[in-house]
């Protein structure tokens, strides 16, 4: 039965690799197959399920694809030691399942099935190890998620405005009605996506197996929000998108603040992948969808090395995450360590691995944009947070600590090792070949001097408080310095307010409104009321009889009164 890992490994390997190729003969011919599958035709009733295959879909469920073969490869070993290792492979296998539903529809309708199937099975994932941090995590996972399923399906009821559930059709008008549904759709993919204010379920779903971790963080839960977008592109040039970019660079800065101050090793990537998605949206939200695809195809693959390195070290140091207690791995995953730097470069957008080609022309780009100076510099200190963070933990992780872990027992599963092989294959490479595959003409970059060196001097500053940050003492610092350092370092509240700002007030409402009008007044009327007037008259009864001389006295007065009248 174990063989199950192995058959679905070659299974989307091989499809992955079919998906790939098939959409560079798709871009190479400009060739695009939009396929109205009719499922039931019985009498006036027709149900149709409508797919649409051009090169974006295609090399989107190629990359989906490759990278979740690679992720069930190493959940092989990964979870060679858990009782109910297929069930995790079950629901490993309906995520990307869902998420191909999402990529090859044109339809709202469908789309919901594969946005919904994304959000429910995501939490089937998070709770799967059960405790309590798991279940709250899982919690608030799938409630942030439900908001953009509501957004959808309220897209879904606006749109019988138009007679077709078809976005695809609606692309090149624009009119009054299309506010709402593009605003809806925004509202959905940053629930997905994890922008502000919806970004406190992306560091709380950490809680899942490392595996499914590489898998949400690459390419299929997180990304489905870009996705989306990208898609609905051509409408937003009608729209301004000030808000929608504000939003977006504020969540890069915020995650790359915090990921300096954070000790937990999952979590600095998870809060990695949400300044990236913040690139990806504010690139997007300027107006080049394309670069913003680009981004989000060579980020997969780092970003799913980076996790799977990450749970190899985290399963040989006894399952503790806290970058504090490693130290010096470098000598003892020699390989994995390898991996981990390049996929850690190719996050900092280090000059000719596969990050730098995506992140520098989105940079250069926006530089090149007639846009705000608060938009430019906080981009550029985000890029400076993102090396900052990588070269900390990469200290923490290779050449400082307290090596605590120097008596385990240390080894480099051949399965694993060999799906790091691949994406450490396309972290280098991809990049280049996208580069030119992708842009049929080069884009024209003009820029001065200065500007042109900002992004390589954002680099260096980087590296130097990369460094600064390693050696931080929280001991070296007052209590002000603390306060400071809980606000930077905790996503701005944001945790508070979508849990305890949420239901320290909602809970007590929520009762109080069960007990008033689901419990029902006739209920609290007729059942409740004889209960509680027997209650008080055995209550009363019970004070009475209670050896209380004084009201024996004063009742047997009243009763003789009582008598003699």
């Amino acid at each position: 039965m174990f063989f199950m890992y192995i058959y679905v490994f070659i299974f989307m390997l091989i499809f992955g690799l079919i998906f790939l190729i098939t959409s560079l003969y798709f871009m190479l011919y400009e060739y695009m197959i939009y396929m109205d599958w009719e499922i039931i035709d019985f009498n006036s009733i027709n149900i149709c399920m409508s797919l649409i295959f051009d090169y974006m879909s295609l090399m989107f469920m190629g990359c989906v694809l490759l990278i979740s073969s690679m992720v069930v490869l190493y959940s092989h070993s990964y979870m060679s030691d858990d009782e109910y290792k297929y069930r995790f492979l079950f629901l490993v296998f309906m995520f990307v399942i869902s998420m191909m539903f999402m990529i090859i529809s044109p339809n709202m309708v469908s789309i919901l099935l594969g946005w919904d199937g994304l959000g429910l099975v995501s939490y089937g994932l998070v709770i799967y190890f059960q405790n309590y941090n798991s279940y709250n995590a899982g919690m608030l996972t799938i409630l942030t998620n439900r908001v953009g399923d509501v957004a959808i399906l309220m897209c879904i009821a606006w749109m019988l405005n138009y007679g077709s559930w078809n976005y695809i059709y609606y692309m090149s008008f624009f009119d009054m009605y299309m506010n709402y549904i593009v605003y809806l759709c925004i509202l959905a993919s940053f629930t997905k996506s994890a922008q502000i204010p919806f970004s406190s379920w992306l560091p709380a779903a950490m809680a899942a197996p490392t595996p499914v971790s590489a898998l949400v963080h690459s390419s299929t839960l997180v990304t489905a929000g870009v996705y989306l977008m990208i898609r609905f592109s051509p409408i937003l040039y009608y729209f301004d998108c000030k808000l929608f970019i504000i939003l977006s660079i504020l969540t890069m800065f915020m995650s790359g603040l915090g990921a300096n101050f954070e000790f937990d090793l999952k979590k600095i990537i998870a809060l990695s992948t949400l300044s990236q998605l913040g690139l990806m949206m504010s690139i997007l939200f300027m107006g080049f969808p394309m670069l913003s695809f680009f981004h989000l195809l060579t980020h997969a693959f780092f970003k799913s090395l980076l996790f799977l390195c990450a749970g190899l070290i985290i399963h040989s140091m006894n399952n503790s995450q806290d970058i504090r207690d490693m130290g010096y791995i470098i000598n003892l995953y020699p390989y994995t360590s390898s991996c981990f730097i390049i996929s850690s470069f190719s996050l900092c957008g280090l000059p000719f691995l596969s990050g730098f080609y995506s992140k520098d022309l989105i940079l250069e780009i926006m530089s090149m944009n007639n846009i705000n100076f608060i938009y430019y510099f906080l981009y550029m200190i985000s890029v400076m947070f993102t090396v900052s963070y990588s070269i900390r933990l990469m200290n923490y992780l290779m050449f400082m600590g307290c090596f605590n872990y120097v008596f385990q027992t240390y080894y480099e599963d051949n399965k694993m090792m060999f799906s790091m092989i691949l994406l450490t294959f396309f972290s280098v490479f991809l990049g280049v070949i996208l580069m030119w595959l992708m842009f049929k003409t080069p884009y024209l970059i003009v820029l001065p001097f200065m500007l042109k060196l900002m992004p390589i001097i954002s680099i260096f500053m980087g590296v130097i408080f990369g460094f600064m940050f390693s050696y931080f003492n929280v001991n070296m610092m007052n209590s002000v310095l603390i306060f400071n350092l809980y606000y930077m370092g905790g996503m701005w509240y944001m945790p508070v307010f979508s849990t305890l700002g949420l239901y320290k007030y909602f809970l007590p409402t929520s009762k109080m409104y069960y007990n008033m009008i689901d419990s029902g007044w006739g209920e609290y009327m007729f059942s409740y009321s004889h209960m509680l007037y027997l209650y008080n008259m055995s209550k009363m009864n019970y004070f009475i009889e209670n050896n209380n001389v004084k009201l024996f006295m004063i009742t047997f007065i009243f009763f003789m009164i009582l008598i003699m009248l």
